[in-house]
């Protein structure tokens, strides 16, 4: 095939595709570029594997640091481990892709996305995700596509198609929105608390960038002369097995599903005894017997086919009836309770979260700036996280045994989007300077842990005195669908999410929306369907809300005596290698003095932090005297430091000293130094002259007594 080329404009801004001109030997490739951002992306297709009963897909992005014309940093040079974003861009191309492959499809896929350029412009993620859709069609891999994906930013009044990083950064909004020909398939936004009718507005506006470029995707095929082949049906499956199961059991788990009294626990377990029935009574039968045949072709034969039949009921009684598993109405929430400072002060703040039998507990942690962490190493511009989320989802949370891992792209994404959700409540720097730290932890999981661990780091940030502008809350809708009958749940639980079409988490306060993200197991949704959502999750968020408040109001007047304290004062910047010294040595040595931490920014931002705060206002103290201009005739009250034959040392301010001439001690004639001063006497001083050489020189005489007193005050203040 040779070289072929598509372009497409968003409001001047054009994306490129080019096919069949790299990576000749994957099953499908295509270089797609804004400005210069450049993505290379690869789908290629394996047989499948004997045993597998799912679909083995897997995602990578990866960037190289070449594309920004830079040399990785450590020993090897060369890049390691990808950080964080690069892991949740592989999340944002998996999650729209996933759901457009047919049930049944169970050969290997794997997409591969590779930053070749990056500007300091276009941010190379939704290029990813389009490019994946064009490489998996490339490659001939049955799909119920083309897909797309654009970022929709908000600038003023007006939405903007793929934003620059700096639009981003200036305005109100982050969305990325990717659909399908049938609808919307997935949502992830942050926002700085808009309204649902704007979120709506900005979905709308975004798929209808994702349809031009779904055409253009079409016509770039067609004009290639490429067939691509069309989604089978599902081969048919011998129904001898299903029809077995469901003479037997059909009653028992219509049963138990309308039993609204179980929990999930008790429901788990008298389902399971029924499917032990079963699989006991298929032991029975003679080994020719057809049903034990079939339950033999799989090991997994009769699990699979007893769960797709609960599935069908559960999801039955819900349009049927509209009851749900737990006999809650759709837009009920399960009942919540909150709690706070359950850990000991030295936790600077800590809040449990309670939503039915989802727990999360989170706690929070105040640092000082140096502990922010730094994105130098990644391809986007420096910078520096001041607010860290980290969520924790063990094995027992769900009552499972399995070995402890560092975490995986899940809890990666979760804290994500929890972090994304607190970000536009959080105090500004120049108000709170810490670096904060939430944890969240996972304690028990029955649906939406995400939502749990936004409403449980509200709870924490307040209890550790963090002034939040607004207190958020989350919640997680469902989506049932069967054909045309469309149920919206309110507060999904684990079997809701796991049987369910839909898994939309909505976070905001009580103006506005602050995150969300919406995953889909069909191909499409309507805008109609994601605007009843986004209203439903108002509801259900400002109910959660009032309960948290119930708990804790607003933020805590005082910090725990175990949080560090922050002083923060200005110096010239051209005065921060004084402060510094050489190889550091000044620094250290205050910070040895005084046991405080000391920060220093390129724009004379000085940040001191100890636990104990005289600690603090100790080295204050110090720098302050280091980098003060002083005036000629300035007066301050000194201490002798050291007597030379020709006059006394003092230092009048801390890290500052300057001498006393003999000459200048009285105002008669002075015989020998010793005779008006002794080292460790307190003198009160005024600067006589500053040298071209720097060095101070002091004087005794000419004070006014007002002078003195200003001076003497000034000091008791200081110390």
């Amino acid at each position: 095939m040779g070289e072929f080329e598509k372009s497409i404009s968003f409001d001047g801004r054009d994306i490129r595709l080019k096919v069949g001109h790299l990576a000749p030997q994957a099953g499908g490739s295509v270089l797609i570029q804004s400005g210069d951002t450049a993505v290379l992306v690869m789908a290629t297709r394996s047989e499948a594997r004997e045993g597998i009963d799912f679909l083995p897909l897997t995602v990578d992005y990866e960037e190289r640091l070449y594309a920004a014309g830079r040399i990785p940093g450590g020993i090897m040079r060369r890049e390691g481990r990808p950080p964080e974003r690069a892991t949740l861009t592989s999340r944002l191309i998996d999650r729209p892709l996933r759901p457009l492959f047919p049930s049944w499809l169970r050969d290997d896929l794997q997409i591969i996305a590779l930053t070749l350029s990056m500007d300091e412009l276009v941010p190379p993620d939704v290029l990813a995700v389009t490019g994946a859709s064009i490489a998996t069609l490339m490659a001939k891999i049955p799909f119920n596509g083309p897909m797309a994906a654009v970022r929709v930013g908000l600038v003023g009044d007006d939405f903007i198609i793929n934003p620059t990083y700096a639009e981003v950064e200036a305005g109100d909004l982050d969305l990325v929105v990717a659909g399908s020909p049938k609808g919307v398939i997935m949502v992830e936004a942050g926002a700085n608390q808009l309204s649902e009718r704007d979120i709506i507005e900005a979905i709308e506006f975004g798929y209808e960038a994702v349809q031009d470029l779904i055409r253009a995707q079409q016509d770039l095929i067609s004009e290639i002369g490429l067939e691509i082949p069309a989604v089978q049906e599902p081969p048919e499956v011998d129904s001898t097995l299903e029809n077995y199961i469901r003479d037997r059991a059909a009653l028992e788990i219509k049963k138990i599903l309308s039993q609204f009294e179980l929990d999930k626990t008790q429901r788990d377990q008298a389902l399971d005894a029924v499917q032990k029935s079963i699989e006991t009574a298929i032991a029975e039968l003679s080994e020719e017997d057809s049903i034990r045949v079939a339950a033999s072709a799989n090991s997994k034969a009769v699990d699979n086919t007893f769960k797709e039949l609960t599935k069908k009921f559960m999801r039955r009684q819900i349009i049927e009836d509209d009851v749900r598993v737990d006999g809650r109405k759709l837009d009920e929430v399960r009942p919540v309770s909150c709690d706070v400072s359950i850990l000991p002060k030295r936790v600077h703040g800590s809040g449990l979260f309670n939503r039915g039998l989802t727990q999360v507990l989170s706690a929070c942690t105040l640092g000082t700036p140096g502990d922010a962490q730094s994105l130098a190493d990644d391809l986007q511009q420096d910078q520096q996280k001041r607010y860290l989320h980290h969520y924790n989802f063990p094995p027992f949370s769900v009552g499972e045994t399995k070995p402890l891992r560092a975490p995986g792209r899940r809890e990666i994404g979760h804290g994500a989007l929890a972090e994304r959700a607190m970000l536009p409540v959080l105090p500004p720097k120049e108000q709170f300077p810490y670096v904060i730290r939430v944890v969240s932890e996972v304690l028990s999981s029955n649906g939406s842990t995400s939502m749990g661990s936004v409403c449980a780091s509200t709870l924490a940030l307040m209890d550790a005195g963090v002034p939040i502008s607004k207190p958020v809350s989350g919640a997680a809708m469902g989506l049932i669908k069967e054909g045309d009958e469309v149920r919206v749940l309110t507060d999904i639980q684990g079997i809701e999410d796991f049987l369910g079409d839909m898994d939309f988490k909505v976070a905001g306060t009580e103006t506005g929306i602050t995150a969300l993200q919406m995953d889909m197991k069909i191909s499409g949704l309507s805008l109609g369907i994601i605007s009843q959502a986004v209203h439903q999750a108002k509801a259900a968020r400002l109910h959660i809300l009032e309960k948290m408040l119930q708990t804790i109001d607003q933020p805590r007047s005082e910090m725990s005596p175990f949080a560090p304290r922050l002083l923060t004062i200005r110096i010239d910047p051209d005065m921060i290698g004084l402060v510094i010294g050489p190889g550091g040595k000044t620094i250290k040595g205050i910070t040895e003095e005084t046991g405080a931490r000391i920060d220093i920014e390129d724009d004379g931002t000085v940040t001191i932090s100890a636990i104990d705060e005289t600690k603090a206002k100790k080295a204050r103290n110090i720098i302050q005297g280091m980098t003060r201009k002083l005036n000629e005739g300035d007066v301050y009250v000194g201490r002798v430091t050291r007597i030379i034959p020709i006059g006394a040392f003092v230092e009048f301010l801390p890290g500052k000293e300057g001498m006393i001439h003999i000459s200048q001690l009285a105002d008669y004639r002075v015989g020998k130094v010793e005779d008006e001063v002794a080292v460790g006497d307190e003198v009160i001083v005024k600067v006589r002259e500053i040298d071209n050489k720097g060095r101070i020189n002091l004087t005794r005489l000419g004070i006014h007594p007002e002078q003195a007193a200003a001076a003497r005050e000034a000091a008791a203040v200081n110390r």
